[in-house]
């Protein structure tokens, strides 16, 4: 995500805390904004995890494993 949607996102969090809050079209705007946000960092962990890999006492190195769940 670029640092520009992450300003607005920030943006729109400001003016919900005002007196006059935020239209209807923001909120919309403020929900996929945060939608696209939580799925960026989500994609980012996952490639993170997927190069991952678990080192016993012995040394030999073996590839996470994906759990079963929600996103995995």
């Amino acid at each position: 995500m670029d640092q520009k949607k992450i300003e607005r996102i920030n943006e729109l969090a400001r003016k919900a805390k005002t007196p006059e809050g935020l239209t209807e079209e923001e909120v919309q705007e403020r929900d996929a904004l945060r939608r696209a946000y939580i799925d960026s960092v989500l994609g980012s962990l996952n490639r993170e995890l997927d190069n991952t890999w678990l080192v016993d006492e012995k040394g030999n190195r073996r590839k996470l494993e994906k759990r079963g769940g929600k996103n995995g």
